[in-house]
């Protein structure tokens, strides 16, 4: 067997040796010295250090750190004995860092459209074979919701908000990618050191929380459901996903369903209040909701309700409560 290049080496790094467009992606964003140095960021390394394992001159390599970084390709680890660099980890940081980069080079939206079109799915239903728990959960809309006393700060956005440093924007990388169902690309909301890392770049704008409430706000209204990070405190990201463009519902439509983990709450109609008009079936991402209940009146699924919420915002009746139905779904941290 050939020796892989070196941009199938950082494919194989990152979990996808077997693609076929991964080294491709790889390439069009770095020439050959830089994969090198790519190769030699794990464990994070100082300037020097990653000359000295990729065989170039310090100066090169001190040279080529800034664009990588603007790529997406290198990040920071800033210390008090000075900052170390290491290279992307995984696919999906891959994807959502370079996807966004201000002004790509020629090409490389085009491999990622790709590869999410031929490849994505087969990588995250066997990525679901492997995972502990979800990456992902949904986060119920700002929306009234019985006991809301056992409303915790990291099911709620708006408390996510409030108890964020700093906040930035930044174009939804999935919607850059794909775009055809029309929906606002700038929605995807960083918190803290997401936020930091974004406006450092130039890929994110500051928010004010007050900003950040009002992006929350539009997205519910335009039927986008709220994803962060399955893990307790406020994350790195809110994510505002449509149904179509986004990565996170691959494996729920192929049944793993591992990927993305549900809120703790689930829609309940009550069918003496309940029109039969059907906007709620229109809004909903998941096919949880059908018009077979008493009198045609809409009625919940079984488990496929993912808890978000956008069915009871647009309920004109208020027919559609949201109620505590499953465990905590976080992975502990």
């Amino acid at each position: 067997m050939a020796e892989k290049t070196p941009w199938g080496q950082l494919a194989e790094l990152i979990g996808a040796g077997d693609s076929k467009l991964m080294p491709a992606i790889f390439e069009a964003l770095t020439d050959e010295a830089e994969a090198r140095v790519l190769l030699a960021a794990a464990p994070p390394a100082t300037a020097a250090e990653l000359a000295e394992r990729s065989g170039l001159d310090v100066a090169r390599v001190e040279a080529m750190i800034e664009p990588l970084f603007f790529r997406g390709l290198l990040f920071k680890s800033r210390k008090p004995k000075g900052t170390r660099y290491y290279r992307v980890r995984n696919v999906l940081q891959f994807h959502d860092a370079t996807a966004v980069t201000l002004d790509p080079p020629p090409g490389v939206i085009d491999l990622w459209k790709q590869y999410m079109d031929t490849e994505w799915t087969d990588y995250v239903v066997k990525l679901d074979t492997v995972l502990p728990g979800a990456v992902l959960r949904v986060i119920p809309v700002n929306v009234s919701i019985e006991a809301s006393n056992q409303i915790l700060a990291f099911e709620d956005v708006s408390q996510l908000v409030d108890t964020a440093r700093r906040l930035a924007v930044t174009r939804c990388s999935c919607r850059v990618i794909d775009g055809a169902c029309g929906q606002p690309l700038e929605v995807c909301l960083q918190i803290d050191r997401a936020a930091d890392y974004a406006i450092e770049r130039g890929t994110g704008r500051e928010l004010s929380k007050q900003e950040t409430l009002q992006i929350l706000e539009d997205c519910e209204y335009d039927g986008l459901v709220h994803v962060a990070q399955n893990q307790r405190g406020v994350g790195h990201v809110i994510c505002n996903c449509c149904s179509d463009c986004c990565l996170n519902w691959t494996s729920l439509r192929h049944g793993a369903g591992k990927f993305a983990a549900p809120s703790r709450f689930r829609a309940f109609v009550q069918a003496e209040e309940c029109s039969g008009c059907g906007m709620c079936i229109d809004r909903c991402f998941f096919e949880a909701l059908t018009m077979e209940g008493q009198d045609h009146r809409a009625l919940v699924e079984g488990e496929s309700c993912m808890g978000c919420g956008l069915c009871q915002v647009s309920c004109p009746t208020e027919a559609i409560l949201m109620q505590e139905a499953r465990p905590e779904t976080f992975v502990p941290a």
